[in-house]
Order: C-alpha cells, then structure tokens, then sequence
C-alpha cells in the first residue's frame, strides 16, 4: 500500500476552527462603552433630573438595541452568516418588538378609556367631602 502524505492537516483544521480574538475584544469594548454610556446617563438624570425622563427613555431604547446587535451579531455568529439567515432570525424579532409596543399603547388606550367612562373609578378618584360640623382627620393624627 501506498503511503500518501497529506499536508496541513492538523493546522487546516486549528485554522477552520479558529476565532478572532480582535473581533471579540472588539465586541467587548464596544459592548463596556454603551454600558458605561447608559449608567453615565442613569447616573445624570438621578443626580440632575437633566435629560428629561421621555428623551432619556427614547436614548436608552436606541443603546439597547446597538447592544443587542452586537451580542446576535458576534455571539450568535450571525455576523458570517448568508442574508437570508440574518432576515429569517431578525424579522421575527422586529416583529416582535412592534407586538410589545402595540400592547402597550393598546393597554394605554383601555386604561384612558376606562378612566373617562367608568363611574366607579370618576366617584374613587375625587377627594371624599366631610360632613358637616364634623372635623376630618388628618393622616399621621392620632385619635
């Protein structure tokens, strides 16, 4: 029998499974940067009350989206997949994002309505007037 040499064997398989580290501390220092961001910003808003909440909120949702682009993308090794993979996985994910955002202004919109129509909840919410001659107490008096 014949003796056939192949060559690179060993180092073209350590070379298929290999991974780049530059891409993963990369990913490490991009994903420590929008973190750092994010508590620097929790941080102002707490101390200063500066941004406003609804900016700050809008700010945070942008951060946690590139965050998670990251993580799917280097992780998940979606990065190096083929475009038709990426949508297959990301569609249902932007679809499920418009689910959540659905509800809630769906749930906002039956509290509001509720709140306006709801007779109970009008007769629970306005102060409750004392009798008259008779004193009310205040909370924390004793009696």
């Amino acid at each position: 029998m014949e003796k056939t040499h192949t060559t690179g064997g060993a180092a073209a398989h350590a070379e298929e499974h290999s991974f780049d580290k530059k891409a993963i501390w990369r990913t490490f220092w991009i994903l420590l940067i929008i973190t750092v961001v994010e508590l620097a910003l929790a941080i102002l808003e707490f101390e200063t009350g500066f941004p406003p909440k609804f900016l700050l909120n809008g700010v945070f949702a942008i951060l946690t989206l590139a965050k998670a682009f990251y993580i799917i993308a280097e992780f998940m090794h979606l990065r190096h997949e083929i475009k038709n993979m990426i949508m297959t996985i990301a569609l249902p994910a932007l679809l499920f994002i418009w689910f959540v955002i659905a509800f809630l202004y769906d749930g906002d919109s039956y509290k509001k309505l509720r709140n306006r129509y709801d007779p109970y909840h009008k007769e629970s919410t306005q102060p409750k007037k004392a009798p008259e001659g008779k004193e009310t107490q205040q909370p924390g008096e004793l009696h």
